[in-house]
């Protein structure tokens, strides 16, 4: 198994390697994963992640053009919050995706646009209080034109990041959903976190039987989700069968339980990553494993697509590859700045720790 994960880690990297893009839809569903431990037939088993970053990391390759390593969109950031949807779109970057787009109010536009230039930033989304005014026909026209705008946008995208620093304003929240059902209506895959984890748990069926949504929550949200879902407090003795049940449940979602070390499942097989770390917990790690995780569940997808005969999840190797780098990048970070490090630390190794997996050059 590990010869046949050699060849592929060098297949990918070779310039041979295309990357045609076939329908999303038929990389995900029944597909099971190879190649991410020592033993297929173990039910939970701790991932290689180095040698899954290794495969899913594309080469660099003068012949492709903007765009081929990722378009990634990031559905978030309000007039409280600017600061997760930006860690989220600038980690995208600081991995290797060729553009960031952040959608998000009209208030925290300005803010986000100031942060980077690098970012493509769209001041679609409104709150209620712009509304407050409004009749419900009014509202209506109102998120109509605004999915309108992001409709205009969404095929452009490989992977949506839906919730960094999205607030829970009702109006914005209700947009949103019409955004999430959007995105399932053209199979792109999107992935959940923060503030977007409360809207969706608040309404299971923006994700239920949707095999290409992949969740990141953490503790509080693991445990509010498992409640609603399954109507039970979370099981410490075993939380590898309950998060397997979990995400069954929900249809195929793939979920990745943030923790010590992290669970991943799609409902059939848990992996586990827990290499690296870091014991300092400044908040918005969790904004740069889901910009990670689109980019890496894109390339995968772009992996897949060109040597058919693979039968791997590519959401499974997105959490997997983006777990073990964001792990990587914390514990360089807290080994050049201790307890002062920040989460403008860690996406900063982000390159310096990838490139240690992977090399460019």
């Amino acid at each position: 198994m590990l010869g046949r994960l050699n060849s592929l880690i060098q297949f990918r990297h070779s310039p041979s390697f295309s990357s045609k893009v076939l329908r999303r839809q038929q990389f995900f569903g029944t597909k099971t994963l190879c190649f991410v431990g020592q033993d297929q037939m173990s039910s939970t088993l701790e991932a290689d992640a180095e040698s899954v970053l290794r495969l899913v990391t594309p080469s660099l390759d003068l012949k492709r053009h903007k765009g081929q390593a990722g378009k990634i969109a990031v559905i978030g950031g309000c007039r409280e919050y600017t600061g997760a949807p930006y860690f989220a779109a600038i980690s995208a970057l600081k991995i290797g995706a060729d553009l960031s787009h952040v959608f998000c109010t009209k208030d925290a536009a300005p803010v986000i646009k100031s942060y980077s230039p690098e970012l493509i930033v769209h001041p679609l989304l409104e709150e209620s209080y712009t509304v407050s005014n409004f009749s419900e026909e009014e509202r209506r026209k109102l998120q109509e034109k605004v999915v309108g705008e992001v409709d205009k946008w969404i095929e452009r995208f490989d992977c949506l990041v839906i919730g960094p620093g999205l607030g829970r304003d009702p109006f914005l929240l209700e947009c949103v959903s019409k955004i999430m059902l959007l995105a399932r209506k053209f199979n792109l895959p999107f992935v959940v976190d923060g503030d977007g984890l409360f809207l969706v748990t608040n309404s299971i069926d923006l994700v239920n039987s949707y095999p290409l949504a992949v969740l990141t929550p953490n503790v509080n949200e693991y445990k509010r989700l498992v409640l609603k879902v399954l109507n039970c407090e979370v099981d410490e003795e075993n939380p590898e069968d309950q998060l397997r049940s979990l995400a069954k449940v929900l249809g195929g979602v793939t979920i990745l339980k943030k923790g010590r070390s992290d669970l991943i499942s799609n409902g059939e097989i848990v992996k586990s990553v827990s290499i690296y770390g870091s014991p300092r917990r400044c908040g918005g790690q969790g904004d740069i494993l889901s910009g990670s995780v689109a980019v890496f569940l894109s390339w995968a997808q772009q992996l897949i697509s060109g040597h058919e005969s693979l039968s791997e999840n590519p959401a499974i190797l997105g959490c997997i590859a983006a777990s073990g780098l964001l792990r990587k990048a914390a514990s360089l970070a807290f080994t050049k700045h201790k307890r002062s490090t920040l989460t403008s630390d860690i996406i900063a190794c982000l390159g310096e720790s990838l490139e240690g997996i992977c090399p460019a050059s």
